[in-house]
């Protein structure tokens, strides 16, 4: 079998950074980690219709900067403000902290991986074809600027005996490069024939470092000897 590394985390420090930025030793770090998790199972829980994506933690003395990119941040937020409080009253609750409760909107969520493996899989869940879900998905990311993107589908598709798996995929996905911007994400879809994973791959185009130039800075410049 091939050797498979995850996409993101083989460009953590190069062009994306983590999710999760503090620093702990021993069973501070093993507590700190699981509340981690309780904080962002608590948040895509308390808001599922809300589009959230990514939930970023940075912890400072005294308190947690919580930073939830939806795609709905109306939702999220919810009349007066009611939603947004009861969340943050629930957080501070789970983490004994106060909690800096910070909201960015995805401007364009067609280009991100999870709520995009998200549509699919509820498309799935509704018995929509996932030919139809999959090639839907997969137009409105290239009309929405991506150079690139794979969707990949397994399970017992359309209710079929043996579980299979089926990939398609449009324009470039260079898995391999590394200053490629690759956005990466899986989701599951429970239907009553078992669990179907959808896995999305979008590229997004090149991220060059700010010392190095790129090819059309260098298009036309003649380089004496």
């Amino acid at each position: 079998m091939g050797r498979k590394v995850h996409p993101i985390g083989f460009r953590l420090g190069i062009n994306r950074t983590w999710d999760a930025r503090w620093y702990a030793e021993g069973e501070n770090y093993v507590d700190q980690l699981h509340q981690d998790f309780a904080i962002r199972e608590l948040i895509f829980k308390e808001n599922e219709n809300a589009g959230v994506s990514r939930i970023e933690i940075e912890r400072y003395p005294g308190k947690v900067k919580v930073v939830v990119h939806t795609a709905k941040p109306g939702v999220f937020i919810g009349r007066k403000g009611a939603n947004v409080k009861n969340t943050r009253a629930a957080l501070e609750a789970l983490v004994g902290k106060k909690i800096d409760l910070d909201i960015k909107e995805i401007e364009n969520p067609d280009l991100d991986a999870f709520l995009v493996a998200r549509n699919i899989a509820d498309q799935l869940e509704r018995r929509i074809s996932f030919s139809r879900a999959m090639k839907r998905a997969i137009g409105q990311a290239m009309r929405q600027g991506a150079e690139g993107i794979r969707v990949q589908v397994s399970g017992r598709l359309g209710g079929s005996e043996m579980a299979r798996t089926i990939h398609m995929r449009e324009g470039r996905v260079p898995r391999q490069t590394l200053r490629a911007d690759i956005d990466y994400a899986i989701a599951e879809a429970h239907t009553t024939y078992g669990r179907i994973g959808v896995k999305v791959w979008i590229y997004k185009g090149e991220i060059f470092p700010e010392s190095e130039e790129t090819p059309e800075a260098t298009e036309g410049v003649y380089v004496s000897e």
